[in-house]
């Protein structure tokens, strides 16, 4: 059974930056997406950003230039730095997987959640 577990969530001014870690154990499968979603009050779940195995990446436009998603392999984690953060960026942020070669932006289709971490930005 896989698990992730995020990390690196709190409280910033707009402008400024965080990095967001999650750490996957027990995912078996060859070839997947680990993505990032988050999830503000009242708002639907959003896709924000996603990296394939073989390095294929994708952002949601409202993030595009200010965050990077990126992964470290050997130590079976992934990461997203948020910079320039806007204090529509407040939410909880999720680590999510999906078995297949491609990610996609429904939340529908990833298998896998972490817990969530509060990213909250003032202005």
């Amino acid at each position: 059974q896989a698990q992730l577990v995020e990390s690196g969530g709190g409280s910033v001014q707009a402008g400024g930056s965080l990095r967001l870690s999650c750490a996957a154990s027990g995912y078996t499968d060859n070839s997947y997406c680990m993505g990032w979603f988050r999830q503000a009050p009242g708002k639907e779940r959003e896709f924000v950003s996603g990296i394939s195995r073989y390095g294929g990446i994708i952002y949601s436009d409202s993030v595009k230039g200010r965050f990077t998603i990126s992964q470290d392999n050997a130590k079976n984690t992934l990461y997203l730095q948020m910079n320039s953060l806007k204090p529509e960026d407040t939410a909880v942020y999720y680590c999510a997987a999906r078995s297949g070669d491609f990610c996609v932006l429904g939340s529908q289709y990833y298998n896998y959640w972490g817990q969530g971490t509060q990213v909250t930005v003032s202005s």
